[in-house]
């Protein structure tokens, strides 16, 4: 076993600074994010042709007020992977299901914009997504659990946001 710490190792730390039950809902969430994240993937992806990472940005796009984000603004706004969002950027215009277009009056900064192949790929994708959501998430929630885990994550999620953080 390494030591951490002041002594203790990493369980051992874990488990003096988070209850148990905090310490097995932290585990939890983890694993499932995990797993569900891979299998939501790899299922919309052999449905129809989009990771999980770019319906999410198509998503974003889609209820952007202009259908549009500036990259700071979509980084911002996707739930998934940041890392690479330009390198992803450019395979998705590359699909044509985004474009880059210039932000009016600024000449140095581009705006990300969904294109009408891109709405009607997230279109297709939607029924796949949410069919998928349904069977590896909302059916292993009992309808009395759903208020208690909406609650607990969006106290969680708001906490993390960076602006809320400053």
């Amino acid at each position: 076993m390494t030591i951490l710490w002041d002594g203790l190792t990493l369980w051992e730390l874990a488990r003096q600074e988070l209850t148990p039950s905090r310490l097995k809902a932290w585990t939890a969430f983890l694993a499932a994010h995990k797993a569900l994240a891979a299998i939501l993937s790899r299922e919309l992806e052999s449905a129809c042709g989009l990771p999980l990472t770019w319906f999410d940005v198509l998503a974003q796009l889609h209820e952007a007020p202009t259908q549009r984000f500036t990259m700071t603004q979509l980084a911002n706004a996707i739930l998934f992977s940041k890392s690479g969002l330009t390198r992803l950027i450019d395979r998705m215009e590359e699909a044509g299901l985004v474009q880059r277009l210039a932000r009016p009056g600024d000449r140095r900064s581009l705006h990300i914009a969904l294109t009408d192949i891109g709405a009607k790929q997230l279109e297709r994708a939607v029924p796949i997504h949410l069919e998928a959501v349904k069977r590896h998430f909302a059916a292993y929630i009992r309808d009395s659990e759903t208020e208690a885990v909406e609650s607990a994550l969006e106290r969680i999620a708001i906490a993390a946001r960076p602006e809320s953080r400053l």
